[in-house]
């Protein structure tokens, strides 16, 4: 059954889910356009896991709705499970069989011919850089490499539409970039993901947009840039080579309007900015002057500094807190 036409990919419609007298998500709302990435922030305990569970089938919402590639997950749970894919927080690959065999039990399970499911089989496992290593039990897999088998797994059925719950958490930096590649890579094929994550890093390399969660409820939303600039000004950030030079500089930096910070120790100053124009405006000015400077840049909030504003804390202070979904057994669709 093909999908209806349908824009927005991914739509949460006043989402609520309550355990008990605990309200986990209450009220969520948010699209996300076919073949971009949504990055679904938050601290431990906000509810991440528990929306994409409902958006998922997984759990079913206590009230509102979901639509995903145009169908209804309340009303439509079977015809969602066809047109997307999940990874959860754990891989869920079998680790006494090898990457090959993982494909094809799951593949048999979709219903995939065997024929055409090896041909897709060697196609992922390539896609994947697992070639190499599909004979080989998972359980000798690097942790990259089983989440990596644990992706293609959920891609075996071509889902327009995936959802990635923190997929790459317990990874090394190398192994997450890799995945960060592979990711891009989908959405460059038209796959539209939304993936829930702690790492800012991520969001800021992969999201389109970002929506951050707090105790169930939105409290931001935007793209990554807007999510900064609410955070907070940019500023242009300058250090001089000699610090007999930091008070004609200082005199120069006052020529942006602005208020200039000097830290003497550093022979750095800093000071407000618009952009790259002020950027460039003041490297002119410096030029001209024959300051010698060692380095001139132009610094924006990250996206700690937007969590540590609009949460209170930073993404690394997140231990406190746990959402009820994720004691329950994830698995991928």
């Amino acid at each position: 059954m093909s999908a209806p036409t349908s824009a927005p990919a991914i739509e949460a419609i006043d989402l609520v889910k309550k355990f008990g007298d605990q309200t986990a998500v209450d009220g969520v709302s948010f699209t996300v356009p076919e073949g971009t990435v949504l990055g679904l922030l938050g601290p431990n305990g906000a509810g991440k896991t528990t929306t994409v569970r409902m958006m998922t089938t997984l759990t079913p919402p206590t009230s509102g709705t979901a639509r995903i590639a145009g169908y209804d997950v309340v009303e439509q749970p079977k015809q969602i499970r066809r047109a997307m894919g999940l990874t959860g927080q754990a891989a869920t690959v079998d680790e006494i069989l090898t990457g090959r065999e993982n494909i094809m039990m799951i593949g048999g399970l979709y219903g995939i011919g065997r024929k055409q499911l090896r041909a897709i089989g060697d196609q992922l496992l390539e896609q994947f850089s697992l070639t190499d290593a599909a004979d080989r039990p998972v359980k000798g897999y690097s942790g990259g490499m089983r989440r990596r088998i644990d992706l293609a797994v959920s891609l075996l059925a071509a889902p327009p539409v995936l959802f990635l719950d923190e997929p790459t958490t317990g990874l090394d930096p190398r192994s997450r970039s890799e995945l960060w590649d592979v990711l891009r890579a989908l959405v460059k094929q038209g796959t539209t993901l939304l993936l829930t994550t702690q790492y800012l890093e991520e969001a800021d390399q992969l999201a389109d947009n970002i929506v951050v969660i707090d105790k169930g409820r939105i409290i931001a939303e935007g793209s990554p840039l807007q999510l900064k600039e609410q955070a907070g000004q940019a500023s242009l950030v300058l250090t001089v080579s000699h610090t007999d030079d930091i008070g004609a500089a200082e005199g120069l930096l006052r020529k942006t309007g602005g208020e200039v910070f000097v830290d003497l120790g550093a022979r750095r100053l800093t000071a407000p900015a618009e952009g790259l124009a002020d950027l460039n405006r003041v490297i002119g000015w410096f030029t001209e002057s024959g300051i010698a400077v060692d380095d001139i840049g132009l610094s924006r909030p990250s996206l700690d500094d937007v969590f540590l504003s609009l949460t209170g804390h930073t993404a690394e202070d997140n231990a406190a807190g746990t959402d009820p979904a994720t004691s329950a057994q994830e698995t991928s669709v």
